[in-house]
């Protein structure tokens, strides 16, 4: 899972948490660009040397904002594994290093024109290239609006290679009443499309009025 620096990073937190509870294993990269979007919008520094600590306080951290919404045990780390952006001799820039796939969330368009172009110019980048060159599933949580023709060009070449792009779009039908449950459908859609069982989210069923309650 990679955290690029567009805004968005209550995205990245239901996603990861969301992983975990489904007894996933996570390779993490987050970005530099990232930590600047992670301090603003949550006042929580991201430090490689307390990474763990860090982490532990950012998935705790509700989409409005209060710290502590969420209970994470220390054991519910055990199951990440950590990689600098900087580290690109880390695992997952290599093809034989396995993994299920990579998902990008929230993807700022810095991160799409890199993967789209192959730069590498970090661990996500590189991570995200290895992963389109093996044939396994990347899942591109686009966060940014409006789109110009160049990004656009962009996700377009990224579906070309076979990856999946998915705008962080919440939904209203699944009958949001707070701003965590609209976070919780775009990682839950994106979880759908990593193949991933989770249940952040009310599913449509074919029946007029269900997000109100109205029969």
């Amino acid at each position: 899972m990679g955290v690029s620096g567009a805004s968005g990073t209550p995205y990245a937190a239901a996603v990861l948490r969301a992983l975990l509870a489904a007894g996933e294993s996570v390779d993490l990269v987050v970005s530099r660009a990232s930590r600047l979007t992670l301090l603003d919008e949550t006042g929580i520094a991201f430090r490689d040397a307390h990474w763990r600590e860090d982490l532990r306080h950012w998935l705790g951290r509700g989409a409005d904002g209060k710290p502590a919404a969420f209970d994470v045990p220390e054991r519910a780390l055990e199951d990440v594994r950590y990689w600098a952006a900087g580290d690109l001799a880390a695992g997952p820039s290599s093809g034989s290093y396995a993994t299920k796939g990579m998902l990008i969330v929230p993807a700022s368009t810095a991160c799409v024109a890199g993967v789209a172009l192959g730069l590498s110019k970090d661990l996500l980048q590189r991570s995200a290239s290895v992963t389109l060159k093996e044939g396994r599933r990347l899942v591109v949580c686009v966060r940014e609006t409006p789109l110009n023709g160049q990004t656009l060009k962009h996700l377009v070449s990224l579906d070309e290679a076979g990856a999946i792009v998915l705008p962080a779009s919440p939904a209203f039908y699944a009958g949001a009443t707070h701003i965590q449950d609209l976070v919780d459908f775009v990682a839950g859609r994106m979880l759908d499309a990593a193949r991933v069982p989770h249940s952040l989210y009310r599913r449509w069923e074919g029946e007029l009025g269900g997000a109100s309650g109205a029969g």
